[in-house]
């Protein structure tokens, strides 16, 4: 029995996909190993959405063959599809499968080893790659989760691809056109988590709020009208509703959101569904109108507040997170100072704040104006300091309320053992108690702080 050991870099689409490998390969009889063990295989789901990304993929990849020269190094995913030139120079690498063939990753494999036994003679030439051209296709890649070592939340992947093209970001020429998941093979493999024990589900995928505009296109053969009609018809709202019949899934969790697809209609619709859990992602980037034409997003800052109202109005309290890029090229002190002042107003329950990454072969990478890593730092630090404030005052907002927790695993703090686990609005709650609670939904309330991140609750 051979062993393999997985890595995953990246997003949860990502983490998703290498779930439903390490499945398959446990399936065709292959012993899954700790990424930090010598293994036979080693199989690096790679990132290569900044260079910084890139780098750390082909160091993991590196880690693999030191540590067992003998061993067959696999290179999976996004760096395989943008960088094919240097991945076929690398000597690390024994095996590249690009995305889309994902799915083939353990037929590819086992075809790759049996070559190499058949052929030892020949070790010096045995690279192989299976890469489609990711830019030319509209199949979507089906995959099929039963199981993860998480046993409460399941990440499902309904979209793959990206046809926003903003200005910083390499992800479309890495994942291709959108693709969305037939609606009924979502809800077949929410099924099968859901007899399996799973209680909460998060959509993800890399566009998501995309998800049906491929349907539409078929039909139109013209994106634009494919994207309006998608849009009017809520193919994403009509998937989270049947899902939402599903019986066993007690929660329901999306994934990042683009500002376009939260209408009076969306929201409304969607608070009437109680499986949903009120934490909603809204991607902004920006809060300067200037800025945001530059990183090439659809929206305006004002659009975006109004996108915020609408879930505020229809949601109590809901937690509202997003991403914040600073210093990215051109970007002034005036601007930065728009979109500190944007951000004062909405006040996030979190925020995930990047300094920006140059990444070639990207509209934005090529831009004059590009500022120092100083400059970049002293801006990040401002709004790590505002997320904080922010972040700690949305928590207070919940001390004396009762919520449900779900629950997921143990830990320590100062020689007393609590469970963990969070709550609809995905706050991270801890209850002091020596029984197992994983996987257990229990209504609880909240009396204060066990750390600036985690809440007490009896």
């Amino acid at each position: 029995m051979k062993s393999v050991a997985l890595h995953n870099l990246g997003c949860k689409v990502n983490a998703y996909e290498l779930d439903v490998m390490g499945q398959m390969l446990q399936e065709k009889g292959f012993k899954i190993v700790p990424f930090d063990k010598e293994a036979d295989i080693y199989i690096i789901n790679t990132c290569t959405v900044t260079n910084i990304a890139d780098r750390k993929s082909r160091q993991m990849l590196h880690r693999a063959k030191k540590k067992n020269p003998n061993a067959v190094v696999v290179a999976v995913g996004c760096y395989v599809q943008t960088g094919q030139e240097d991945v076929e120079k690398d000597p690390c690498i024994d095996l590249a499968i690009g995305n889309n063939r994902k799915k083939d990753a353990v037929t590819i494999l086992e075809a790759f080893l049996a070559e190499r036994e058949e052929a030892v003679a020949e070790a010096d030439d045995r690279k192989r790659a299976a890469v489609i051209d990711i830019n030319h296709t509209d199949e979507y890649e089906e995959m099929k989760l039963e199981y993860i070592a998480e046993h409460t939340r399941a990440y499902i992947k309904i979209q793959d691809g990206c046809n926003q093209f903003c200005s910083y970001c390499i992800i479309p020429y890495a994942r291709g056109r959108i693709r969305s998941r037939k609606p009924e093979d979502v809800c077949a493999e929410v099924r099968g988590l859901a007899e399996n024990g799973y209680q909460e589900i998060v959509f993800t995928g890399i566009h998501i709020s995309s998800y049906g505009i491929d349907f539409e296109q078929k039909l139109t053969g013209d994106y634009r009208s494919a994207k309006e009609e998608a849009l009017k018809k809520n193919h994403l709202l009509n998937l989270i509703k049947q899902v939402h019949e599903i019986e066993g899934i007690k929660r329901i969790r999306i994934g990042s959101l683009e500002p376009r697809i939260v209408t009076e209609e969306f929201a409304k619709e969607l608070s009437r569904l109680p499986k949903i859990c009120p934490h909603f992602h809204l991607s902004l980037q920006s809060g300067c109108n200037e800025t945001l034409k530059r990183m090439n997003r659809h929206y305006s800052s004002g659009e975006y507040y109004e996108k915020v109202l609408l879930l505020r109005k229809y949601f109590t309290d809901p937690a509202i997170t997003t991403d914040v890029i600073v210093g990215f090229p051109q970007e002034t002190e005036a601007e930065f100072a728009e979109t500190e002042a944007f951000l004062q107003k909405v006040r996030f329950y979190e925020m995930h704040i990047f300094k920006y990454s140059k990444r070639q072969g990207t509209v934005a990478a090529a831009m004059s104006g590009q500022l120092t890593e100083n400059e970049k730092s002293v801006r990040s630090a401002r709004l790590l300091e505002m997320e904080a404030c922010h972040s700690r005052e949305y928590r207070e907002r919940f001390i004396g309320r009762e919520c449900e927790v779900l629950f997921e695993d143990s830990m320590q703090h100062n020689g007393e053992n609590y469970m963990l686990g969070h709550t609809k609005r995905y706050l991270k709650v801890a209850y002091k108690t020596e029984e197992n609670l994983s996987n257990v939904l229990k209504t609880c309330r909240i009396h204060g702080f066990l750390t600036d991140d985690i809440l007490l609750v009896e």
